[in-house]
């Protein structure tokens, strides 16, 4: 699965995320993109949008968007977190079914 992880999301999770092609957006060039170009660009490229914004949701219209998006709202950095996180995340990954 091809996974962005947005400019909030710590770029160390993406460590955690081992089996996926996962790219930060800071990596594509995309540091600058908010919100809805940020999704624009993303759903050309990636599958699954990881976000640590919360309201990204409640903002953006996502009915006729392509990717899927994972709102990870535990804002914990330390490299525990993380890697409590990471786990959960790679483990549930295949619940993201693509179209």
């Amino acid at each position: 699965m091809k996974v962005l992880l947005d400019n909030c999301t710590p770029r160390p999770l993406k460590a955690f995320l081992t089996g996926h092609e996962v790219k930060t957006a800071h990596e594509m060039g995309w540091a600058a993109l908010m919100n809805g170009e940020l999704l624009a660009a993303a759903e050309n490229e990636f599958d699954l949008l990881i976000t640590c914004d919360r309201n990204l949701r409640y903002q953006q219209n996502l009915t006729q968007r392509t990717i899927r998006l994972l709102d990870r709202t535990n804002r914990c950095g330390t490299v525990n977190c993380l890697r409590l996180s990471g786990a959960g995340l790679h483990s549930n990954l295949s619940a993201f079914r693509l179209p």
